[in-house]
C-alpha cells in the first residue's frame, strides 16, 4: 500500500521511487520471516513423527518374521516385506532430517528459507507416511508398542547421550537468534524452553532403569535356549532336521505344535492348514484350504514338508546352507509326535508343545488329551520329567495318570494359584516380560520362559530380567552371547550420565559466550 501511494504521488522523483521499492523489499522480507516459523515448525513434526516409527520399527525386528508370515497368508506369496519397510523408514528419515539441519542452519545465520515445491511434496509425504504407518501398526499389531516399552529399558542410557547430543547442536541456533532479539521478553521465549527441556533431560536419569545396571556379581545364570520348532531359520520348521540342529546348537529343549490326524496319530504342525509348510498345492491341489487334522496320517506321509523352506523363502537362513542342508531340507517330511518325542529323550531335551484341538466332527474331538497321554506315556517312552505340560484343560485328570509332568502354565496368576495348581514354570510372551514378577515367582521355585526371543538385546533383556529359559527361532545367534549387552555397574552409568551432563554445560556455555 505505501509502496504504491508513494509511487502514484511522486512518480518523477527518483529518490521516492527508491525508498517505495525499499518498502516493498521491507514489506516481502517481513512476509517471508512470518512463513519460515511454520515452514520449519512442519519439517520438525515430520521429522519427530519419522523418527518415532524408525525407532518403532527398527526395535520390532525380533518380530519381522511374524509379519511377513501375516503378509504371505494374505498376499499368497513371500517377500520379506518388514526389511522394504525399515528401509523406505530410513530413507524418509534421513530425507526429513537433512531438510530440517539444512533449515536450522540457513535460520541460525539469518538466511531466508527458500523451500523448492519438491521438498514441501517430500515434507508432506514423510508426515503422512509416518502417521499412517504408525496407525496402521497400532491398530493390527499394538503389542509392538509393548516391545519399545521394553527397548527403552536397554537403550534409555544411550537415548539420553544422544538427546543431550542433540541439545549440544541446537544451542548455536538458539544462542544467534536470541542475541538478535531486541525485546528481553523474545529472548526469555526464546532461551527458556531451550534450558527447561535441557535440565529435565540432565535430570531424567534419576528415574531411570534398567535391569542390565546392576551390581557385579547379581547376574543370574544364562537362560536356557529353547528351539521354537526348532529351529526354523536354519531348516524348515517342526521337521526331524530342524530339531536336529537345535540339538546341534547346544538348544536345552525343544518347542513344537501338535495335532491330531484322522486316524488319531498325533503330529506336527503349526497352521490350521497344510499350504505353508508342505506341498499340497501339488499333490492335492483341490484339499489345500482343509483342516490339516481332517487327512489321515498315510495322506500326510504323501507331502513334502521341506520343498517350501527353499522355494518361498530364500532368505530364511541367516547363513548360507551348504549343499547336504539343502539336499536334506528337500526331503522332509511331517514328522509324527511319537518321533519327535524319542529323539528329544535321546538327547536328554526339555519339550514344550500347544495341543490343537480337532475340529467338529472328527473322531478325536473330544478324546484329543487322552490319545496324546497315550503316545507319550505308552509308545514313545520319553521320561516324564521332560515333557513341560501347557495345555490347562483337564489338568487335574493329565497330572493324575503322569503325575512327572513338569505343569506349566501360559498366563501370569496370584502365586497361591499357581502353587494349587502344582505349576513349576510360567510359559510367557516377552511381552510379558517384568524383573519383579520373575523374583516373586521364583522364590517359591517357579522358573520363567519367555517366547519367541530372537534379537539379542531381548535376549540381554530376559537374561538381566532374570529368565530361566526363552523360547527362540534364532538359537545360532543367541548361543554365541557370552554376556548381556549393554551391562553395566551402578557407578559405571554414574560416571557415563556425570561427564555427559557436564561436558554438554561446558559446550554450551561456551557456545552462548561466543
Amino acid at each position: 500500500v505505501v509502496r504504491r501511494r508513494l509511487l502514484q504521488r511522486y512518480e518523477h522523483q527518483p529518490f521516492i521511487s527508491c525508498l517505495a521499492g525499499f518498502y516493498s523489499c521491507r514489506w516481502k522480507r517481513y512476509q517471508r520471516r512470518r512463513t519460515e516459523p511454520g515452514k520449519c515448525c512442519c519439517k520438525t513434526v515430520a521429522f519427530c513423527f519419522s523418527l518415532v516409527f524408525l525407532y518403532m520399527w527398527g526395535e520390532a525386528k525380533n518380530d519381522y518374521n511374524n509379519f511377513d508370515w501375516y503378509n504371505y497368508g494374505n498376499l499368497g506369496f513371500w517377500f520379506l516385506w518388514s526389511l522394504v519397510l525399515l528401509i523406505v523408514a530410513g530413507i524418509l528419515f534421513t530425507y526429513i532430517a537433512l531438510l530440517l539441519v539444512l533449515a536450522m542452519c540457513l535460520l541460525a545465520e539469518g538466511q531466508q528459507l527458500y523451500l523448492h515445491w519438491s521438498h514441501k511434496i517430500g515434507t508432506f509425504l514423510v508426515l503422512v507416511f509416518s502417521i499412517t504407518a504408525l496407525f496402521i501398526l497400532s491398530v493390527l499389531w499394538k503389542d509392538q508398542w509393548k516391545t519399545v516399552r521394553l527397548s527403552f529399558q536397554i537403550t534409555a542410557p544411550y537415548l539420553h547421550i544422544g538427546a543431550i547430543t542433540v541439545m549440544v547442536l541446537l544451542s548455536w541456533p538458539v544462542a544467534l537468534h536470541a542475541i538478535r532479539a531486541d525485546k528481553k521478553v523474545v529472548q526469555v521465549i526464546i532461551v527458556g524452553p531451550y534450558l527447561a527441556i535441557l535440565l529435565f533431560l540432565f535430570l531424567i536419569p534419576l528415574g531411570m532403569y534398567s535391569p542390565c545396571i546392576r551390581e557385579m556379581g547379581t547376574l543370574g545364570p544364562k537362560p536356557a535356549l529353547i528351539g521354537h520348532r526348532g529351529a526354523p531359520m536354519l531348516a524348515p520348521e517342526n521337521t526331524e532336521m530342524s530339531f536336529q540342529k537345535t540339538i546341534e546348537h547346544g538348544g536345552g529343549g525343544l518347542e513344537t505344535d501338535v495335532t491330531i490326524s484322522y486316524d488319531g496319530v498325533p503330529f506336527l504342525m503349526h497352521d490350521s492348514t497344510l499350504r505353508r509348510t508342505t506341498n499340497i498345492k501339488e499333490v492335492y491341489p483341490n484339499d489345500t484350504a482343509q483342516n490339516a487334522a481332517l487327512f489321515s496320517w498315510d495322506t500326510l506321509q504323501e507331502l513334502n514338508a521341506g520343498t517350501w523352506f527353499l522355494k518361498d523363502r530364500p532368505f530364511s537362513c541367516m547363513g548360507s546352507l551348504s549343499r547336504a542342508d539343502q539336499n536334506q531340507a528337500m526331503n522332509q517330511s511331517i514328522y509324527k509326535l511319537s518321533n519327535f518325542l524319542r529323539l528329544a529323550d535321546s538327547q536328554n531335551k526339555l519339550v514344550i508343545f500347544d495341543l490343537y484341538r480337532p475340529p467338529e466332527k472328527h473322531p478325536y474331538r473330544n478324546s484329543w488329551i487322552n490319545r496324546t497321554l497315550e503316545v507319550i506315556l505308552n509308545e514313545s517312552g520319553i521320561r516324564p520329567h521332560l515333557v513341560l505340560w501347557l495345555e490347562n484343560d483337564m489338568r487335574s485328570f493329565v497330572q493324575s495318570v503322569a503325575p512327572g509332568f513338569q505343569q506349566t502354565m501360559g498366563s501370569k496368576a496370584p502365586v497361591e494359584d499357581l502353587l494349587m495348581d502344582n505349576i513349576v514354570k510360567l510359559n510367557l510372551a516377552y511381552t510379558e516380560m517384568s524383573s519383579e514378577d520373575i523374583r516373586n515367582y521364583a522364590e517359591v521355585n517357579i522358573t520363567t520362559n519367555l517366547y519367541v526371543v530372537n534379537e539379542p538385546w531381548l535376549f540381554s533383556l530376559a537374561w538381566c530380567s532374570g529368565a530361566h529359559s526363552v523360547t527362540t527361532d534364532a538359537i545360532h545367534k543367541l548361543k554365541n552371547l557370552s554376556q548381556p549387552l549393554f551391562l553395566m555397574t551402578p557407578q559405571q552409568y554414574n560416571i557415563m550420565w556425570i561427564l555427559t551432563d557436564l561436558t554438554s554445560v561446558l559446550l554450551i556455555s561456551l557456545i552462548f559466550a561466543l
